[in-house]
């Protein structure tokens, strides 16, 4: 069951982005699956949560790993987000946090953070992967006057909580340093986050899980799942692979009825990013925009954008739920005029590129990575919410040793991340609840 389009699931289509035109081809032979196959774990997606765990699986515990990908390797999200390897994957504040799971929690939730993101990196760095890595820490910006009271507030419960180090930045700052946009008010800058390239990141990676055994089926779209006698077969169009044990780790892009325990627990959300030529010194000089720290604003319908190699400017934001063609189009239109009005000295450089894609979102507003209530040796990893380059590739490696049973659930990862989350209230309206919310999101933003 899909709650979208059917544009935005066709796995046949190479997404038309910067990414893609980009990035080296894989450079390893995978082909759909045909015929019968057995492994001991069956990982439904091939994105960085499907392939870190299968490759964890396979080094560190010897287990027989296959990979099913609807698409190419990094069709979906892993291939096509805007690169912040960051902190987040929760929508709840870490005020909500602390007095759902306590402040022992979630300062571990807040390490886990920081070291998801330093997980990518010595990852990239240890196996050679050349993922255009840019960017000190990242930057968000005031979106108001108002705004700058957040920010501030912010800076003081991060310290006193979490004994993080993050520098308050005016607005006169902002543009002595390179970080000028008509839009900021003020901005704080953290330690933590760097930019990469989405798609050499999870071309690296897959190459280096093949090389390490893995089995990876691309093309290959999981189309029936039964079980049996403590054994699951999943088939595909022209084949099917049976196993003990089956990853859930297809995110956005989850056919909910495969399996049903997770229909109606998850919420893709639209996101839409575009690219730019590259733009000259003296015109980023104009603007007093030259810094390439990933940054993004206060608004609760916000934008992200960073400067790439190359000097290209990358712009996303959310919103919109019609993922038809002409739906996605109209999003585009909105986010250049955005970006216009943010950049209004660079309100002539044209887009050279445009794409979106599903987020995935829960009802708890928190990410999950265990076991599946209800069904033998199947686990899920999901529900990063627009923030799941760290925080999948780190949390599938730690689920991973849960799953071939070296390490205990609770001791791998921070509470709020180990409970399936609960089915939304009358899911079949999860896209008219997203519109509503987006009317009220916007209103807010206006006045806030």
């Amino acid at each position: 069951m899909r709650l979208y389009h059917p544009a935005a699931f066709d796995f046949t289509t190479t997404v038309p982005s910067y990414w893609e035109a980009s990035a080296e081809p894989l450079g390893r032979t995978t082909q759909a699956l045909e015929g019968a196959y057995t492994a001991d774990v069956a990982v439904i997606g091939g994105g960085y949560a499907g392939l870190h765990a299968a490759l964890q699986l396979t080094l560190a515990h010897g287990l027989k790993v296959c990979v099913l990908e609807a698409g190419d390797i990094g069709w979906g999200a892993s291939g096509r987000n805007g690169g912040f390897c960051c902190p987040g994957s929760t929508k709840l504040s870490y005020g909500q946090l602390i007095k759902r799971f306590g402040i022992e929690e979630t300062r571990r939730f807040f390490d886990a953070q920081r070291a998801a993101v330093d997980f990518v990196g010595e990852f990239l760095a240890v196996n050679g992967i050349d993922a255009d890595r840019t960017g000190d820490g990242e930057l968000q910006l005031a979106h108001s006057e108002a705004a700058i009271r957040e920010l501030k507030d912010e800076q003081v419960f991060l310290r006193d909580t979490f004994g993080a180090h993050s520098t308050f930045l005016t607005r006169e700052e902002l543009a002595e340093r390179g970080n000028d946009s008509e839009t900021s008010h003020a901005g704080l800058q953290s330690d933590i986050t760097f930019g990469l390239h989405p798609l050499k990141y999870v071309r690296g990676l897959a190459r280096v899980a093949i090389d390490a055994g893995v089995t990876v089926f691309s093309n290959s779209e999981v189309m029936d799942w039964s079980s049996d006698a403590g054994q699951h077969t999943l088939r595909t169009k022209h084949g099917q692979v049976t196993a003990k044990t089956v990853l859930v780790a297809s995110n956005g892009y989850t056919d909910e009825t495969l399996p049903q325990a997770v229909g109606g627990r998850l919420l893709p959300a639209l996101t839409r990013i575009i690219v730019t030529r590259p733009i000259s010194d003296n015109e980023l000089k104009a603007q007093g925009w030259t810094r390439t720290d990933p940054t993004y604003d206060t608004l609760n319908l916000l934008h992200y954008f960073r400067l790439l190699p190359g000097n290209r400017f990358m712009f996303g934001g959310r919103g919109g739920t019609d993922a038809s063609p002409e739906g996605m189009q109209a999003i585009q239109h909105t986010l250049r005029a955005d970006f216009d009005r943010f950049f209004p000295r660079l309100a002539h450089v044209e887009t050279e590129y445009s794409w979106g894609g599903l987020v995935c979102m829960t009802s708890t507003r928190l990410p999950f990575a265990g076991p599946i209530d209800g069904m033998d040796n199947v686990f899920g990893a999901f529900g990063w919410h627009g923030n799941g380059v760290a925080m999948a590739s780190y949390a599938a490696n730690r689920l991973a040793d849960v799953m071939a049973g070296s390490v205990r659930h609770e001791d791998a990862l921070p509470a709020m991340m180990r409970s399936l989350p609960g089915r939304f209230v009358l899911p079949f309206l999860r896209v008219p609840y997203l519109k509503l919310a987006y009317l009220g999101y916007g209103a807010a933003d206006r006045w806030r």
